[in-house]
């Protein structure tokens, strides 16, 4: 977690909705059991005291390293020290930027690596946005599709875009590849609601459009709102 960010300023800590943007995907985490404990890695540490946030039993700070600090930095090499400093079963990898991202689907992914990971049939797993349209080269050639025989869209070839929301690995996956996607990845697909990656202002905006939209949702639960057909 960044102090600074290049398009967003201090979007970390800038305030979504009604709470500073890190405390989204923590809040979330801390609703998981299975979710032992949460490391973060920073060059923040006191913006996260400005705001509230302190060392407890689930929530450890880190602080990063001088040489781990800057944009251009790899974020496997963070994940590198993370790992090194603090030993563990199974690492569990997202992104404050990630605020959509809901306990359950973090449940329901980790619940997927497990069973994938115990049947031998996976390594790691990341998450997907899966997606069926038209593709097109720069110079206008078709990618998957032909130009003319335009079959429907749901009919084509799913394509898979890493999404960077979350990655589930092992130390010694991690290993492996120098990196969090192992040598025998698992793709979990999120739906698009949750699957807001902040980079942009746009991306702001949406998340802010999608953190309304789920405000509303949940005040139609509670008073039980009834809509007429």
């Amino acid at each position: 977690m960044k102090a600074n960010s290049q398009r967003v300023k201090g979007k970390n800590f800038r305030v979504l909705h009604g709470k500073p943007l890190f405390r989204w995907i923590l809040d979330s985490l801390l609703e998981i059991d299975a979710v032992d404990q949460v490391v973060i890695n920073t060059d923040a540490r006191h913006i996260l005291a400005e705001n509230g946030l302190s060392e407890s039993e689930r929530v450890v700070i880190r602080d990063r390293k001088p040489e781990l600090c800057g944009d251009l930095v790899s974020m496997n090499k963070i994940i590198a020290d993370d790992i090194e400093a603090v030993p563990a079963d199974t690492y569990l990898m997202t992104h404050t930027t990630n605020p959509m991202l809901s306990a359950r689907t973090i449940s329901s992914a980790l619940d997927c690596y497990m069973g994938a990971r115990a049947k031998g049939a996976a390594d790691s797993l990341f998450t997907v946005n899966r997606i069926q349209t038209r593709f097109y080269r720069q110079d206008g050639s078709a990618v998957n599709h032909d130009p003319l025989n335009l079959i429907q869209t749901q009919d084509l070839e799913p394509w898979f875009e890493e999404n960077s929301c979350l990655y589930i690995f092992s130390s010694e996956s991690f290993a492996a590849t120098g990196a969090r996607i192992g040598r025998k990845p698992e793709m979990y697909e999120t739906i698009k609601l949750e699957s807001v990656d902040i980079d942009t202002p746009e991306d702001w905006d949406m998340a802010e459009c999608v953190a309304m939209l789920q405000a509303v949702r949940k005040h139609d639960q509670e008073l039980d709102v009834e809509l007429p057909a």
